[in-house]
């Protein structure tokens, strides 16, 4: 593995001030990148992948980060109700009912634009007041509810690397992901949703158990990955990790340098827990690393996550 040099906060800020995109889309702005994203269509077999974890309680998280837990899922009414006569005031009819109650982040998920604070703004320079108990008053993940579907691209990792899976703690360049893309023979440009592999998932179900999966050392995109991934103007960006990027951090001064640039600056979506292993192994079959992405975040109102079931269409 190559060691990274460390970066300090200068060098994350001057990234920052540097991939910038306040503005750029008019003042009212809410989208971010995902503006780049222009109308085509790329199926071509009709195959349809999931890229989703299940959300069931044995998903990765246990409260160690946030307070995150996984779904806890309720039945409401079930057919003990319909046997013991609780709905026997009804002519004919008999139901069932459930609930799920969860963190937004507790399973796959796009992370809102006001999810990340960087010197006390989110995107769009909006302060932290626009965020209370109540959710957040911008940048919301409604406001992109119905702009995460494109162009896909992945970019499986460990394939470029010619091992199984990615190590803890080894950082993704701008160099490794060009090079993962000629080797794959696909480009990528405005408007794309970029989908990175690091065998995360795979280690963790190689070793019967999440682990530190949830809050621990992880690989990733490393800070430098942003030159790459905003001069190809990518729209969105999501990662078989946490939350896409190298655990720890190759910067010493900031912590999650990749939210603030990415997030918080770029205005790009970023993405965490996707399960990519089946479509790694379809596009390998395939012998093609683009299809049609569509992975919409549910709309609630003022949230800054939602959980999502992507698909890729071939």
């Amino acid at each position: 593995m190559t060691t990274i040099e460390k970066r300090d906060r200068r060098y994350v800020e001057a990234l920052c001030r540097r991939y910038r995109r306040w503005g750029a889309w008019g003042a009212d702005d809410e989208r971010g990148a995902l503006n780049f994203i222009t109308p085509e269509v790329l199926v071509r077999t009709g195959r349809i992948v999931s890229c989703a974890l299940p959300f069931d309680e044995q998903s990765p998280h246990s409260g160690r980060f946030g307070g995150r837990h996984n779904p806890m899922h309720i039945m409401v009414q079930d057919g003990g109700d319909i046997a013991f006569g609780a709905q026997d005031h009804l002519n004919e009819l008999r139901f069932t009912e459930d609930a799920v109650a969860m963190p937004l982040h507790c399973g796959t998920h796009w992370n809102a634009l006001a999810h990340i604070f960087h010197q006390r703004r989110m995107y769009g320079g909006h302060g932290v007041e626009y965020v209370t108990s109540k959710g957040a008053a911008r940048n919301g993940i409604e406001k992109v509810a119905d702009g995460i579907a494109g162009r896909g691209v992945l970019l499986d990792m460990p394939g470029y690397f010619g091992v199984e899976w990615m190590q803890p703690g080894q950082a993704i360049t701008s160099e490794d992901l060009a090079g993962a893309a000629r080797e794959q023979a696909v480009e990528v440009g405005s408007g794309d949703i970029v989908l990175i592999r690091t065998g995360h998932i795979a280690k963790a179900r190689a070793e019967g158990t999440w682990g530190s999966y949830e809050a621990g050392d992880a690989p990733g995109l490393g800070v430098d990955s942003v030159h790459w991934i905003c001069e190809n103007e990518v729209a969105a960006v999501c990662a078989d990790t946490g939350e896409a990027e190298v655990r720890p951090n190759d910067t010493d001064e900031v912590f999650q340098p990749l939210q603030l640039i990415l997030l918080v600056n770029a205005g790009i979506q970023l993405g965490g827990i996707f399960d990519l292993e089946n479509l790694a192994r379809v596009c390998a079959e395939e012998s093609r690393y683009e299809f049609l992405f569509v992975a919409p975040p549910s709309p609630l109102i003022g949230a800054v996550a939602s959980p999502a079931h992507p698909l890729a269409f071939f």
